[in-house]
């Protein structure tokens, strides 16, 4: 069992995914019925993930400065806040694309402080057990909320009413502050004695601790590729369901039902496979699998087809999650774990915007199909580099460095 409080926190995770996966799809969704250009629907995917690139390394020194439950419930409350204008001024026929790129860009903002913070949080709720176990839960609730019922009735929501969807993220970020406020215990790091740091001192050891580890920074780098690819196909997918599927408002959530069942069955299976076959060789073989996907969707026509290669690719990305995110939370110490991961996320997430820069810009050059295609390559391309340098032999290699140093 992992207990009382990491149960709390499980279920203020599912409140909000359940917020934000009606708000994924009413999102771009409210974004093509403002504009059918290429272009800017991107613009407004990767305003939620440009703070990823602005602000990734100071909210991770922040993390590790502060109570990091606090600092959750904070910035869901100031979340709630942003929803509840948003769906405001939909209502009001007020929308526009400049809005709605200030909004992702806000939400993003408070993401990073709230993602680097929960990392840490895990370990800490739960006393460091069964992590991978812990992390496959998180997703597992993330998925059925985020995946399965969020998006088909933001689909709907947004049909009855565009600011809908925003109305009820807003009321999920509020449950979810409550239940973080609830969580007993004090989880402000131990910092080591002597005078205060600098917020510059404070990354600069962040980002020293991450090259120094070469397993975990070739994971972010690699993480980079997946991440420039997934921006990429991301960005252009409500214009893919819209224009080569067929699928309307409501149906451009349901034909994203497919990625979050594979999700789901990959946060089922992720612990056992990586015990079976080993994190490293998992981590490979899932991701040439999921590469192969997304090129898929480029050759598919048929909805059914491309939810199957959805299930594919939400497979990869959800095993690949479980066995990265535990491995950074045995190997990084407490005191360190939120700017180290901000650093590993700032190269690994960061890329998503350009990538959905990248996406928009061919799929407005070139064409929709091109977008898969050429990005499914690139995901390839990291399969095969994984063994060359994060393979189960140097997973071994920086657990053994780990006991060393204990």
């Amino acid at each position: 069992m992992l207990g009382r409080e990491y149960a709390k926190l499980w279920t203020a995770s599912t409140v909000s995914n359940l917020g934000d996966g009606i708000t994924q799809v009413a999102m771009p969704l409210l974004a093509a019925s403002l504009t059918r250009n290429a272009v800017l629907v991107a613009v407004v995917a990767a305003a939620g993930q440009l703070p990823w690139l602005l602000f990734s390394l100071h909210a991770g020194a922040v993390v590790d400065r502060v109570d990091r439950r606090r600092l959750m419930a904070g910035v869901d409350v100031m979340r709630c806040l942003l929803m509840a204008t948003l769906a405001s001024l939909t209502l009001a026929g007020l929308a526009t694309v400049p809005l709605l790129a200030g909004v992702v860009f806000l939400h993003g903002v408070g993401e990073t402080l709230f993602a680097n913070a929960t990392q840490p949080l895990i370990p800490a709720v739960t006393g460091g057990r069964d992590l991978e176990s812990a992390n496959a839960r998180l997703y597992a609730g993330e998925i059925v909320t985020n995946g399965f019922a969020g998006p088909p009735l933001g689909g709907l929501l947004f049909a009855a009413a565009a600011g809908l969807p925003f109305l009820v993220d807003s009321a999920s970020f509020l449950v979810s502050a409550a239940l973080l406020v609830a969580i007993h215990g004090v989880f402000r790091p131990e910092r080591p004695e002597g005078p205060p740091t600098t917020m510059r001192a404070d990354i600069g050891e962040g980002l020293r601790w991450l090259w120094h580890m070469p397993l975990l920074r070739w994971l972010s780098l690699l993480l980079a590729a997946g991440n420039l690819a997934g921006g990429a196909t991301g960005a252009v997918f409500v214009l893919f369901a819209l224009e080569k599927l067929g699928l309307g408002n409501a149906g451009g959530g349901v034909g994203r039902l497919g990625g979050a069942g594979g999700g789901l069955a990959g946060s089922a299976v992720a612990s056992r496979l990586s015990r079976r076959l080993g994190p490293g060789r998992t981590m490979t073989l899932v991701t040439l699998a999921g590469g192969l996907a997304i090129a898929g969707i480029g050759l598919a026509s048929s909805p059914l087809v491309v939810a199957a290669l959805l299930a594919v690719e939400g497979a990869f990305a959800v095993i690949w999650n479980v066995i990265t995110i535990s491995l950074r939370q045995e190997i990084i110490p407490d005191r360190l774990l939120g700017r180290v991961s901000s650093a590993y996320r700032l190269l690994g997430v960061g890329a998503a915007p350009v990538g959905a820069l990248l996406g928009g810009l061919l799929g407005q050059a070139v064409g929709l199909r091109a977008v898969f295609l050429a990005f499914g390559g690139v995901t390839v391309l990291v399969a095969a580099a994984l063994p060359l340098v994060a393979g189960d032999r140097h997973i071994a290699a920086a657990r053994t460095g780990l006991r060393r140093t204990v």
